[in-house]
């Protein structure tokens, strides 16, 4: 499995927030999504772009019931977004995080194996190569890829 770095200096997301069980993130997080999808207009005008005038990013953000960005636990947060300009201001019905800077091993998956992937980052590749989380997992998408692949963040520190 391929396995890259990035450091990503902190960036802005603004998205529909929901929380719930870990375990249940299938039944809460889809919706989230919709509603994100049907409201984009309400947005679009802060989202990021490149010298292509394409959206820089999808992004699946993650977080702590506190919102200190750390891992989830029982229940987690998240944020079906759009990355934005770091001033925007979100509107009314929309959330915006401020994601912390990291350096982050990136996977790229889908669907299908997105749980297999997730735990071979956790099981194997993190600890066998001396590393600790040290935050939530995002997810990327990347538009420009319309074949259904994501990217999971795992931000990351040596041991």
């Amino acid at each position: 499995m391929t396995v890259h770095f990035e450091e990503k200096d902190s960036f802005t997301v603004i998205g529909k927030l929901g929380e719930g069980l870990s375990v249940e993130g299938h039944k809460w997080i889809p919706p989230l999504w919709q509603e994100a999808n049907s409201k984009f207009d309400e947005i679009s005008n802060l989202a990021k772009t490149n010298s292509e005038g394409n959206l820089v990013g999808i992004w699946g953000a993650m977080s702590d019931i506190s919102e200190r960005f750390e891992r989830w636990t029982e229940q987690g947060k998240y944020l079906a977004g759009c990355e934005v300009l770091d001033n925007s201001v979100a509107p009314k019905g929309w959330t915006k995080w401020v994601i912390p800077s990291y350096k982050f091993a990136v996977i790229k998956c889908n669907q299908t194996n997105y749980q297999d992937k997730f735990k071979y980052m956790i099981h194997d590749y993190i600890p066998n190569n001396n590393y600790v989380i040290v935050g939530a997992v995002h997810e990327y998408y990347n538009l420009s890829e319309t074949n259904g692949d994501l990217y999971l963040y795992f931000p990351l520190e040596k041991k």
